[in-house]
């Protein structure tokens, strides 16, 4: 297997791969949609036929571009496809979160590829021993199969919240003031109600960021205290408030648009944390949150923006906030085809970008993350 995977690495024809890249995100949005109505409707034979006509387009889409990753990933999931089809199987939830974790997985194989970025951290040969030992079982065995994957691919055990979308997580609603941010005085209290006005200001310009400043907070916190408290609490909590204050200042077609970006508007969407952290570094006795807000897309191996720092010179607080804020975007990652990406999806895409971050902080996050998930 790792002589196989090893051949994936090498793009013999860079121009077909970007049109495979092209089919699949067509037909992704087919799936993910297909998926849920599956779970609304689990006998719906209409969803089962539509699923698999989109999967068996990918692989022949793989096929034809002679990318030999796309045809080993969807191969066995596309013989699963005919049995449920055949009512041979039954519709799992446990089943449909593994078939998606796997078209995630060669969805992030291929932008991987095509960026000149290592694959080692997703796990393939994982997911395609567990794929291939899947597409034989019988009912019997369908949950337990697609448990084994996803825990083998991800690390976390799925149990109950295999099926949990965005709203399963039990961070909703308006965040309230931790008794340890007020300990500077009113001024302190007062200044940590004003950004949250702020926030929740920024959170009314989409429906996508409804709840978003609550979500952050609480895993901000939660995996401060995991590791400690290391990080001033009332710094980190402003910091989560205003992270993002600069898109105010961006043109809004941009930072509210919900597909790729533009290299120009890309370039542009990168001044927003150099501009919230100018304006927060302004104010009396906030500039450590100042800085975290600056470094907060800073990545650990020195390719981040605004200034690609190294981990060593990333401050704590930065590194907890590119962690949650990188967890909150994939949740609502391809949102737009319908249904947001479950806890689960969303916790493995950020452990499979490992590098990104700072592994210290990874552990504790996932110590927090693994009670929501796993419950």
């Amino acid at each position: 297997m790792s002589a196989a995977i090893a051949r994936y690495k090498q793009i013999a024809d860079r121009e077909r791969l970007v049109e495979f890249r092209d089919a699949l995100d067509d037909q992704a949005t087919t799936l993910e949609q297909q998926v849920a109505r599956l779970r609304r409707e689990p006998g719906d034979s209409e969803a089962v036929a539509a699923l698999f006509r989109a999967l068996h387009t990918i692989k022949g889409d793989a096929s034809i571009c002679g990318f030999e990753l796309g045809v080993r990933i969807t191969h066995p999931i596309e013989s699963l496809l005919v049995r449920l089809r055949e009512g041979k199987l039954d519709f799992s939830p446990l089943l449909a979160e593994a078939v998606l974790l796997a078209l995630d997985r060669l969805e992030l194989a291929v932008e991987a590829l095509l960026a000149g970025r290592s694959i080692d951290t997703l796990r393939l040969p994982e997911l395609i021993d567990g794929l291939d030992s899947l597409s034989g079982t019988g009912n019997a065995g369908l949950d337990a199969g697609s448990v084994a994957l996803i825990e083998a691919v991800t690390g976390f055990r799925p149990a109950g919240a295999a099926t949990l979308g965005v709203a399963g997580m039990p961070l909703r609603g308006q965040a309230k003031l931790p008794s340890e941010t007020v300990a500077g005085g009113n001024d302190r209290a007062g200044d940590l109600r004003f950004f949250q006005r702020l926030a929740l200001q920024l959170e009314s310009r989409s429906p996508l960021f409804k709840g978003r400043s609550a979500r952050l907070l609480r895993l901000a916190l939660d995996t401060n205290a995991c590791a400690g408290k290391p990080v001033d609490v009332a710094q980190l909590e402003a910091a989560v408030y205003l992270h993002d204050i600069g898109m105010m200042l961006l043109p809004e077609p941009i930072w509210l648009k919900l597909g790729p970006l533009s290299e120009a508007e890309r370039q542009v969407m990168h001044e927003h944390p150099s501009l919230g952290a100018g304006l927060v570094g302004r104010m009396a006795g906030w500039q450590e949150a100042a800085v975290m807000i600056a470094q907060h897309h800073e990545m650990v191996d020195g390719k981040g923006y605004p200034h690609g720092l190294t981990e060593d010179r990333i401050v704590p607080g930065a590194k907890i906030l590119a962690i949650v804020d990188a967890f909150e975007s994939v949740t609502l990652k391809h949102s737009h085809r319908g249904e947001g990406r479950s806890l689960l999806r969303a916790v493995a895409e950020v452990n499979a970008s490992d590098r990104q971050f700072s592994v210290e902080w990874i552990g504790h996050f996932n110590q927090v993350i693994r009670g929501v998930v796993e419950a």
